[in-house]
């Protein structure tokens, strides 16, 4: 299993500290986190994308481009691509220009994204959520097969036999589909033989049980080899030295963050005893010291009927920088390993 980070680069105060870097600060910061987690041994780090105040992720392309020069070793991907909302050639070029900065460690995650403000950011009507994602997707996996393209749907103009340059270092720049809880998503992504990220952020993972068969029952009637539908998990998470520390230091900024968005949404203030409650074995929070979080992700992967990557994000909660970089080294040193070891045994016996 391929264990990484996700981040959205958060903006606002450190909830543990109250400091407030300014925005160059604390891309530097991000870049220092990533090449931590580079020399670390994690597999995958991961930028989201948002155009709102709170974050600084609005140009995913442009930060892992700077860290494709930094890193050695690590994959850089989106978490995800708004893609509903991006031109899938120019989203295809600035990822095959990572891949080749990076000489082979670019993927991209595509969506249609948690929240509506790059619809009218863009001039995109609300209402084409779906089929401009559809048309997009199609476009963009016609790209990956092909230098020159014919295409024409909703949206955008046709390509009429047009090039696309440059092409990656990859052979098949790795896309997979990112979801939430939507059953027609699941099916999209088993179709068409994507690997799929799900995030689970609230209740009980094994919830997602029922749609992860659906795709990988979708990819199998599509005539997918099971090797190619690979399951992830995006996953709120967080370690440090003992359980109490983890919870105590992750809650103040998850809660203020969750009750912020819950205003917009309806929901009510997030409760201690509510983040409590998702601390428990069956819960979606991964925090924790490092034996507690590495035993609940083999308990989620064996729930899900296996997965093939996790990524932790913890940038939600507004943690100090230097607090997000000893949880880094955790994950590299004391959670992958555990897992690592775990899969490899588990697929010995298999065989």
């Amino acid at each position: 299993m391929q264990i990484g980070i996700d981040s959205f680069v958060a903006a606002v105060p450190d909830t543990l500290t109250g400091e407030n870097f300014g925005p160059a600060d604390r891309l530097s910061h991000l870049l220092d986190e990533i090449e931590s987690a580079d020399r670390g041994g994690l597999d995958v780090f991961g930028i989201g994308e948002h155009h709102r105040a709170e974050f600084l992720d609005s140009a995913p392309e442009t930060i892992l481009a700077a860290a494709a020069v930094r890193t050695e070793r690590i994959r850089l991907t989106s978490a995800v691509t708004v893609l509903s909302a991006n031109d899938p050639v120019r989203i295809f070029q600035q990822f095959a220009t990572i891949d080749l900065l990076s000489r082979g460690r670019a993927e991209m995650i595509v969506g249609r994204g948690s929240f509506v403000e790059a619809f009218p950011l863009f001039g995109l009507d609300l209402t084409d959520y779906d089929s401009l994602f559809a048309s997009k997707l199609e476009l963009l996996l016609k790209i990956r097969e092909n230098t020159h393209v014919h295409w024409a749907g909703q949206h955008r103009a046709p390509v009429t036999g047009q090039a696309v340059y440059p092409r990656p270092y990859q052979r098949s720049l790795p896309i997979w589909l990112g979801v939430g809880g939507t059953p027609a998503s699941f099916v999209r992504a088993g179709t068409l033989g994507l690997p799929l990220m799900v995030a689970i952020i609230g209740g009980e993972p094994r919830r997602f049980r029922p749609l992860i068969d659906l795709y990988r029952e979708s990819g199998r009637r599509a005539g997918h080899p099971l090797d190619r539908l690979k399951v992830g998990i995006h996953a709120l998470g967080y370690v440090a030295d003992t359980d109490q520390q983890a919870a105590d230091e992750f809650f103040p900024g998850y809660a203020r963050s969750f009750t912020e968005i819950g205003k917009e949404r309806g929901w009510p203030p997030i409760t201690r005893r509510q983040f409590e409650a998702l601390l428990e074995p069956e819960g979606a929070l991964l925090i924790g010291d490092p034996r507690t979080v590495a035993n609940k992700i083999l308990s989620v992967s064996e729930a899900l009927g296996g997965i093939e990557r996790l990524s932790f994000q913890m940038s939600i909660a507004s943690l100090p920088h230097a607090k997000r970089m000893h949880a880094i080294e955790l994950i590299g040193a004391k959670v992958a390993p555990v897992v690592r070891d775990h899969s490899l045994a588990v697929s010995a016996l298999e065989e």
